[in-house]
């Protein structure tokens, strides 16, 4: 088989992506990578995020634009609340000392994540220039972080970009056990409030799939951004009382 990587489009600062469907296929190395160069403004990250599109590198690397196919997402209605899970977010919900925060330490959570976050086993991939561009998303309203917290403590917690009702969940990370999942959790809560019915996960991983994630064709995935992308945007803040709508109907897994 012919593996010769076709040429990697290179893009200079303000300049437009490519189609996400030029990104590179299953036949190379790196299925989805799609071009490198630009820039990370909130203008190109913005840009990048409703065309289905997203950066990751390491350091030492240019940046690189991703577009996989297809696309692992989750649906809040399908998300798979095992039946420990359940338990500790009960026993979290009732202890008034434990509570979900929205936005009130973003840079604390994402450099929290960049401490822990690791793919392939080659380092973090939440360099320095990832890590000041979603505090600049952040100040400009496109990225948010669901926090965990124990008496006082910020023990876990993720980070998104949302556009209007389109939400591109990037990285948790936890410093007690669960914390992260009762992070996601929360955000799942969040989402069945607002009528969002999707959550971009970028790429398949076996910890994903088990909370319900799911692969769909990337034409899918674009399809969802464009409408979902132009919706109101919803109030980011957590109520107690969206837990209910978790917890009152979710049938348990086995």
């Amino acid at each position: 088989m012919n593996t010769a990587h076709p040429v990697l489009p290179w893009l200079e600062p303000g300049e437009a992506f490519p189609r996400a469907h030029h990104a590179w296929g299953i036949e190379t190395d790196a299925p989805g990578l799609l071009c490198a160069g630009g820039d990370l403004s909130v203008s190109a990250l913005a840009h990048a995020y409703q065309a289905g599109i997203f950066p990751w590198f390491s350091a030492g690397q240019p940046v690189l634009w991703w577009s996989p196919d297809p696309r692992m997402v989750l649906n809040p209605a399908e998300f798979r609340l095992h039946p420990s899970l359940k338990k500790r977010i009960r026993q979290f919900a009732r202890a008034p000392q434990h509570d979900i925060r929205v936005d009130s330490a973003f840079e604390r959570v994402i450099n929290a994540c960049a401490e822990n976050s690791r793919r392939d086993q080659s380092g973090t991939w939440i360099v320095p220039a990832m890590v000041q561009a979603y505090v600049r998303m952040h100040q400009a309203g496109l990225a948010h972080s669901v926090e965990t917290w124990v008496e006082g403590q910020l023990v876990g917690g993720l980070y998104f970009v949302a556009i209007g009702r389109a939400v591109f969940g990037e990285s948790m990370f936890h410093h007690t056990t669960d914390a992260s999942k009762i992070a996601l959790a929360a955000l799942v809560c969040i989402c069945r409030h607002w009528g969002i019915n999707l959550i971009d996960c970028q790429q398949n991983t076996r910890h994903l799939t088990s909370l319900g994630a799911v692969d769909i064709p990337r034409t899918l995935f674009i399809d969802h951004v464009a409408t979902a992308a132009t919706q109101p945007d919803p109030v980011w803040t957590f109520s107690p009382l969206y837990w209910n709508c978790l917890l009152a109907t979710q049938p348990a897994i086995t």
